[in-house]
């Protein structure tokens, strides 16, 4: 059985359509409001690690929280991209969902959730 960590916001309709995808497919998943309680640090860490290629996915690009901050994501060093990160739900790309403390899925992507649950 698969551990599975769904940060997400309420009031997303990505998030919402990601859970229903989970509800609909019977996949037990525990929630967290990245809003009130951002992805610990290590999980954020991962992330880094994952999409190093490519660090600006882990942000969400087209919210107003980093619209409002004039910053280049490239330049700045990872421990102030985890810090802004950590204290800062809205700065992520979501929903933000962990699978056995080991992999991580951004966005919602049905043939990706497909691949990664079936």
């Amino acid at each position: 059985m698969k551990k599975i960590i769904f940060y997400s916001y309420p009031k997303c309709s990505t998030c919402r359509k990601a859970s229903k995808w989970l509800d609909q497919n019977n996949i037990k998943y525990q929630f967290i409001d990245i809003v009130d309680k951002p992805p610990l640090k290590k999980f954020l860490e991962l992330a880094l690690i994952q999409f190093s290629s490519d660090i600006k996915k882990i942000f969400n690009t087209r919210g107003k929280s980093f619209k409002s901050k004039n910053f280049d994501v490239l330049g700045l060093p990872k421990n102030k991209i985890i810090e802004l990160l950590s204290t800062d739900g809205k700065l992520i790309k979501r929903p933000f969902l962990i699978i056995n403390e080991n992999k991580l899925i951004l966005g919602f992507n049905e043939s990706e959730y497909a691949a990664n649950f079936k």
